[in-house]
């Protein structure tokens, strides 16, 4: 193994430089670090504050701290000790800009994965493992450099959004909420296009759960090919022509590649069609026609009654950038954009970061559900991040019968952090506040040049 150059600052007697935060090796070994970190060729020529594992460290833990500035982060992350400095900012942020995308991303992929087994609530349909796919648009700082690489919504007549937006899609462990792949694009790109990047996370035995705008004839081979199982909503204009009816209300169908394939029934792909509508005019939906497609053919193995409800837990995905953009890295008066960074590189980096925090996050839930025989949706993410929070400080790592008795305690207390049952509720598609009627912020607004005279300079009086 390469020597890497050590870290002059000062470090405990576990030879620990932010040790406050140990308690995250309980699920990233710093093994992996060094490793994501020699195969990614980040390796210190020679001794020095900030070397690329304390920057490492330093990057996951902004996926704990969100609400802090870099510096601060450093802070908490380490003990305090007399005379100690803490590095400036801008040596932070150099450090960090240094460390890169790859290291970050590579460590990612090395760590996350499903964490549900047969006996997870929740997280199978009849042996398939349920995973969704979904994507979200995130903002951005109104920098240049992000305006440029990510783009913004338009918005016709009001003209541009009002920052740049950053879109990810990412595969979603229904069953934990593990969202174990993601992918970053512009905003300008759409999340079929993106879909492909995320085709080698999938693996037999996975039942992919897809909303209406995904489905396309080279998806749907793409996927399956892969020995995946499909189950997907799909526009009621799509033309779904009976071929076989089934006992259980649905039928069989052909989807086809181009309208003239379908003219000449060539190169059709078999599916199972499962329509339905809702009678409770409470519900959002209420007498739409809703459709699914399914490559489960047998209705009597897989009943379109089991197959309904098992699509509506793609929700579960729509609750992971719930809990990230809400609760684990909220907008807010010092912070206006859902992420901090004003460079792409910086964006890029930051989202892998928060996603592995989120792991981070949910594997102690898992844990914590798993000892007590619950289902991870019986605790509160909100109240297990912030507990996470509040006891890192305290966790005693100097030799290994106290740190697992530290371990032994928060997943104890986690455990106790329940959530309501589940209502049997409604959400609909209405919003609080409607647009204001203030002039738009437009790209000549952004960047004014500077003054030239004094404010009494340019007061003039009148008679």
């Amino acid at each position: 193994m390469e020597q890497q150059g050590c870290c002059v600052l000062p470090a405990d007697e576990t030879g620990r430089v932010l040790d406050r935060l140990t308690a995250l090796e309980k699920v990233i070994s710093p093994t992996d670090i060094r490793q994501a970190l020699l195969e990614t060729g980040r390796v210190n020529p020679r001794a020095c504050k900030l070397t690329y594992e304390v920057m490492m460290w330093i990057v996951l833990g902004m996926g704990i701290f969100t609400d802090m500035p870099i510096r601060q982060v450093f802070k908490h992350s380490r003990r305090f000790r007399l005379g100690g400095k803490t590095p400036c900012r801008s040596a932070l942020c150099v450090a960090r800009q240094r460390l890169g995308i790859e290291p970050v991303k590579r460590l990612f992929e090395m760590t996350v994965r499903p964490l549900a087994n047969a006996d997870t609530p929740g997280a199978f349909y009849r042996g398939l493992r349920l995973v969704a796919v979904d994507g979200v648009v995130e903002d951005v700082p109104d920098t240049p450099q992000n305006d440029a690489h990510f783009g913004r919504a338009t918005s016709g007549k009001r003209g541009d959004g009002a920052f740049p937006q950053v879109r990810k899609l990412s595969l979603v462990e229904v069953g934990t909420h593990v969202e174990f792949a993601i992918c970053m694009a512009s905003y300008r790109t759409s999340e079929k296009a993106m879909f492909p990047k995320l085709l080698p996370h999938l693996h037999p035995g996975i039942l992919l759960l897809c909303d209406r705008g995904f489905f396309s004839y080279s998806l749907w081979k793409s996927v399956t090919s892969r020995g995946v199982h499909i189950l997907a909503r799909v526009t009621k204009s799509m033309i779904l022509k009976p071929i076989k009816r089934l006992s259980d209300g649905s039928y069989l169908a052909k989807v086809y590649p181009s309208v003239g394939d379908r003219r000449n029934d060539r190169h059709g792909i078999l599916v199972r069609v499962i329509k339905y509508t809702l009678d409770d005019p409470q519900r959002t939906g209420h007498q739409e026609v809703h459709t699914l497609i399914t490559d489960l053919l047998d209705e009597t193995e897989y009943p379109a009654c089991e197959l309904i409800p098992a699509y509506h837990w793609r929700w579960e995905h729509e609750g992971v950038f719930d809990e990230q953009k809400t609760h684990q890295d909220p907008t807010r008066a010092s912070k206006p954009t859902h992420l901090r960074s004003e460079t792409p590189e910086g964006v890029i980096q930051e989202m892998y970061a928060l996603s592995l925090a989120h792991f981070v996050i949910r594997s102690l839930m898992f844990q914590a559900a798993s000892r007590e025989h619950l289902d991870t949706d019986d605790l509160s993410f909100t109240g297990c991040f912030h507990i996470l929070k509040c006891r890192l400080p305290e966790c005693d790592s100097r030799t290994p019968q106290a740190f697992q008795a530290w371990y032994e305690a928060l997943l104890h207390e986690m455990a106790e952090e329940r959530t309501d049952p589940r209502r049997n509720r409604i959400n609909p598609r209405v919003i609080k506040r409607k647009m204001k009627k203030w002039l738009k912020k437009r790209p000549e607004h952004r960047h004014p040049a500077p003054l030239t005279k004094t404010f009494m300079e340019s007061v003039v009086m009148l008679n």
